[in-house]
């Protein structure tokens, strides 16, 4: 039986080499939509696992390069590691306190481009093999890691990588790349993630812009042209006009909604994170708000570019503009559909010149919530933070679970560090020291509660 006591003594001992590995992952840049530096991380991320005896392939795709590794175990089950090295771009610079790849420790956290959204969770699973070596000086189940390049625009590779590899990548189980805490401290656990239909717009009126006054009462607006494509898309009742978007969309049942019903109430912190005055629908229920979070689709406008964007005024009409949208997807939407149903839509309502071009796409995947491996999971939290993990039937958030649901059959946990106010993909992006150590430590008894499973 390990002693957890000093599996923790080890954590906080070597709690300095560890913050200090990953600050070195943070401090390479790994920009996905940029195509900045992936293969030096997958590089980097390849040495640190080979460091403990892992056996490491870095192996190609269409795309970034996926990291794969092994390492046997006493007993003969396999736990699946799923990670990604690839972050989001850092601007708006300016906003940054600290350069983004420059990480930094101040008032008890670290602050780095990547340092939560990933790279600080696969640090933590290194952290928790490494005390669970030291002390036993074997791990007590075969573990894999994937990590991969491209979950931050939309895994596009990975789905066909997972197909072609089942057999590599086959286990019994599999942690999620993320997990943590909600705002009370309390740690949460999602059986599911959304699926995304991302596209960006595109409208060319003209083959260069025009003085506003010249061409304003006689040449076509390409920035009103995309502005009344979006708002076709959506009614001011918050419906999405997409024929047959509404179709395959299941209802939550009677389990998800008693799930839903025991998780804090977030309203009022989000209320005071993001300025909110109140929420869309005229929503105010605590139930109603925390089921239309996840079980209800959405269409969003993520970016608008058209025109003079900068200081004082430039009299310009526009020839080009282009909007990013992203339609979150609930079980049972497929995001080709989505595609073929936008495409349609716009052509109906006279928008034939509106260009679709797919960013991303990924289905919906779910976990039962009551699979034996994430109450184990859950249950396993309540010696690190004085209560198990409550378990939400889905997350807002999309991901490529449901390939590795699909091809490998594996139930899918979360678990990790993170914390509302980690700001992922924004400025200042943090981790907690004490969130950090919290989750090395429960994945350390999440490692040790499968393999005696």
């Amino acid at each position: 039986m390990i002693d957890f006591k000093e599996v923790d003594r080890q954590i906080e001992s070597t709690l300095n080499s560890s913050l200090s590995e990953l600050g070195r992952l943070c401090a390479q840049p790994s920009i996905a939509a940029q195509g900045v530096g992936l293969t030096e991380c997958a590089g980097l991320v390849a040495e640190m696992l080979a460091r403990r005896a892992f056996s490491v392939q870095i192996l190609p795709t269409a795309g970034s390069p996926v990291v794969f590794a092994v390492r046997k175990g006493r007993r003969d089950r396999t736990l699946l590691f799923y990670n990604h090295y690839d972050v989001q771009p850092p601007e708006p610079l300016e906003l940054w306190i600290t350069p983004p790849f420059q990480p930094d420790i101040r008032e008890g956290k670290m602050f780095a481009r990547g340092v939560s959204d990933d790279k600080g969770h696969l640090e933590c699973r290194l952290a928790a093999l490494d005390a669970l070596l030291a002390v036993e000086g074997e791990l007590p189940c075969n573990v894999k890691f994937l990590v991969e390049g491209e979950e931050e625009i939309g895994s596009i590779h990975l789905p066909e990588f997972v197909a072609g590899n089942a057999g590599m990548l086959s286990a019994e189980a599999c942690i999620w790349e993320f997990g943590g805490v909600d705002h009370t401290g309390v740690p949460i656990q999602y059986a599911g993630l959304r699926g995304i239909c991302y596209v960006e717009l595109n409208v060319t009126t003209g083959s260069l812009d025009a003085h506003s006054g010249l061409g304003g009462s006689i040449f076509p607006n390409a920035a009103w042209r995309l502005t009344w494509a979006l708002a076709s898309l959506k009614g001011p009742d918050e419906r999405i006009l997409l024929p047959g978007f509404y179709d395959r969309i299941q209802a939550p049942s009677d389990r998800d909604l008693e799930l839903l019903a025991g998780l804090p109430d977030v309203a009022e912190d989000y209320r005071k994170t993001y300025g909110l005055t109140g929420f869309i629908k005229g929503l105010s229920d605590e139930l109603d708000l925390k089921r239309e979070e996840i079980f209800s689709p959405t269409c969003t406008i993520c970016g608008l570019t058209a025109g003079y964007q900068g200081a004082g005024s430039k009299t310009v009409l526009p020839a080009t503009a282009s909007a990013k949208v992203d339609f979150r997807l609930i079980p049972d939407q497929r995001p080709e559909e989505v595609l073929t149903q936008l495409r349609a839509h716009l052509d109906r309502n006279g928008f034939t010149d509106v260009q679709i071009t797919l960013l991303g796409a990924e289905p919906p995947g779910r976990t039962d919530p009551d699979d034996p491996f994430l109450r184990m999971v859950a249950d396993t939290a309540q010696e690190v933070y004085g209560v198990p993990q409550l378990i939400a039937p889905m997350s807002g958030g999309s991901g490529p679970n449901h390939a590795f649901i699909q091809e490998l059959g594996v139930p899918i946990a979360t678990a990790g560090i993170s914390y509302p106010g980690a700001r992922v993909h924004a400025p200042n992006e943090n981790i907690v020291l004490d969130n950090f150590v919290a989750g090395v430590r429960h994945t350390a008894r999440i490692v040790n509660g499968f393999a005696e499973g």
